[in-house]
């Protein structure tokens, strides 16, 4: 039986003192509901910026606590289906985003939803790519808004995120504490109004356990590859750790020398971007899936 999670239960920061609304155990699927990142405030393309309480940003359903997750260990996250709404909502405006100095009106437009494709307009017709903006445990220090991303996850929001991915999470309390929410029905790499198609949504995870193999920040894996997913106060920062900590991990299980294996990602690996209008930027690294085949790499 899948475990469930409503969408009334929700933080607005990922926190270990967050009271877990639900206990399972290791290879337990759990279902989530979510809010859209407004927490479903915005319901008119009439709606003002001073209508919306920017306090009640980015809600993130949970927390749940995976039982025998323990600080050193990695949280496992399949992420097996996502079901969004039949509308979302995009804002922009002054001071919000890549082009906000420009702007001199907040704007608000409401897209329907509609098979699988996004009603931009009456000309364009989006194709969905559903994704998971918010996703994440309990980081290691102070609790960390679910606006912001960092090495616990938070809000990476990485167009990678969706269904067939699977996340992996450095554990830094018991129990992890994952929580999920700011769904996308379609976002580019930057999302840099401020905003994808933000819709609300319902998610269904598996949680895994995998014991005393530390990581430093999350991992992404999918049929095409590895990403090594990293969020810094700059884009540059975060590309570098990333390139950095891929290397790290997948070098000493091949039998070529660092200046080799860095050779290797200079012409094979791919470093993108996930967004770049969050308090940090996040940055990806990319290995294709041949080169992990080719030494039989196994990450865990």
């Amino acid at each position: 039986m899948t475990n469930h999670v409503a969408k009334e239960h929700f933080v607005y920061k990922m926190d270990c003192g967050n009271e877990p609304v639900l206990h399972v155990e290791s290879g337990t699927q759990v279902a989530f509901d979510t809010y859209d990142c407004f927490e479903n405030q915005i319901t008119s393309e009439d709606t003002a910026f001073d209508a919306i309480n920017w306090d009640r940003i980015n809600p993130a359903t949970g927390p749940v606590y995976v039982n025998g997750a323990e600080k050193g260990d990695v949280l496992k996250v399949h992420i097996d289906e996502i079901k969004v709404g039949e509308q979302g909502v995009m804002v922009t405006g002054p001071g919000l985003g890549v082009m906000g100095h420009r702007m001199e009106d907040f704007q608000v437009k409401i897209i329907p939803i509609e098979g699988e494709k996004a009603i931009f307009n009456e000309k364009l017709h989006l194709p969905l790519n559903p994704m998971i903006g918010v996703i994440g445990v309990a980081p290691e220090n102070e609790g960390i808004s679910c606006g912001t991303p960092g090495a616990h996850g938070g809000n990476m929001d990485t167009k990678e995120v969706t269904t067939g991915a699977t996340l992996y999470f450095p554990v830094f309390h018991e129990g992890a504490l994952l929580s999920l929410g700011d769904l996308h029905a379609a976002m580019g790499d930057g999302e840099i109004s401020v905003s994808g198609i933000e819709v609300p949504a319902k998610v269904k995870v598996t949680v895994e356990v995998i014991k005393n193999q530390p990581i430093s920040y999350p991992l992404l894996e999918n049929e095409d590859g590895l990403t090594a997913l990293v969020s810094k106060e700059t884009l540059d920062e975060a590309a570098d750790t990333a390139v950095e900590i891929m290397i790290d991990l997948l070098q000493p299980k091949t039998d070529l020398t660092l200046s080799e294996f860095t050779m290797l990602m200079s012409a094979a690996g791919q470093v993108r971007v996930g967004q770049i209008v969050d308090p940090l930027k996040t940055a990806k690294f990319f290995v294709p899936k041949y080169i992990l085949d080719s030494y039989g790499v196994k990450v865990f």
